[in-house]
């Protein structure tokens, strides 16, 4: 993972490095000059970009990657209420996607998360069936005979509403085919088809929540942005401003951001 740190000494440097060696973190490498920390570890984006801020320091992740890059996506999720999240495609080999994320703003306890055939979100969740070439039925990433090649099985939000999670998924051998499509995070726990209700075997009865586009993103040294061309403002100031809707601009316009 490589981020942007607000640093200007050595010292900064030092107490960064502390502070995530203090965890299972494999490798980390700071560039002060740069401002930048390159960490290597199994750990979510969120606990490393929570562990370099409990410093005092500012962090913005940039890009995710390994040494030989095989495509990288985002999705920024949005729904009822205050629900917010970013989730991260990495392809790691041709059987292995690492997905990343975070979303706020969940009621406490299990949630299905799902791919959904279509990037169209004019309806707000309602964006086509889950991800299923080969036309079958619904169920779990654990399954023996694994099903839609869309189902991403549960996440938990905490008590606070958060849900940090890091899968590894052996379905989606590259990032390029859900690139376009949605991905949904639901109301209630999916039932990975072991349900006893009419849409167990279709959908995992769990109702959509949240969602959001799936985009190519920058995987690692490939996002050299210091000031968003959308509305100008520079990463840090990005940083603290709402992925849309009132705020996001200088003229706090309604103009939403236009890049991922």
């Amino acid at each position: 993972m490589e981020f942007a740190v607000q640093m200007a000494c050595e010292s900064c440097a030092d107490k960064v490095r502390t502070a995530l060696e203090s965890k299972p973190v494999k490798s980390v490498s700071i560039d002060v000059s740069k401002e930048e920390v390159l960490v290597e570890s199994a750990l979510t984006s969120a606990e490393v970009q929570a562990l370099i801020e409990s410093t005092g320091r500012r962090a913005v992740l940039k890009g995710m990657g390994v040494s030989k890059q095989m495509g990288s996506a985002v999705a920024m999720l949005a729904g009822i209420g205050k629900i917010q999240g970013v989730v991260r495609f990495l392809q790691l080999s041709e059987r292995r996607c690492l997905i990343d994320g975070t979303i706020d703003g969940l009621k406490p306890g299990t949630h299905g998360l799902h791919v959904h055939t279509l990037g169209d979100l004019t309806l707000d969740c309602l964006c086509g069936e889950h991800y299923n070439p080969f036309g079958r039925q619904h169920g779990g990433p654990g399954d023996s005979e694994r099903q839609h090649v869309g189902d991403l099985g549960n996440i938990v939000a905490g008590l606070d509403g958060r849900a940090s999670f890091r899968l590894e998924d052996s379905q989606i051998k590259q990032v390029w085919d859900v690139i376009g499509r949605s991905l949904v995070v639901d109301a209630g726990e999916d039932d990975l088809g072991r349900g006893v209700h009419p849409l167990s075997k279709q959908t995992g009865n769990s109702g959509e929540l949240a969602c959001g586009i799936i985009a190519r993103s920058a995987g690692l040294f490939q996002n050299p942005k210091q000031i968003c061309a959308c509305d100008g403002v520079t990463m840090w100031d990005e940083r603290e401003r709402p992925i849309a809707g009132k705020g996001r601009s200088k003229a706090s316009t309604e103009t939403p951001a236009a890049h991922l």
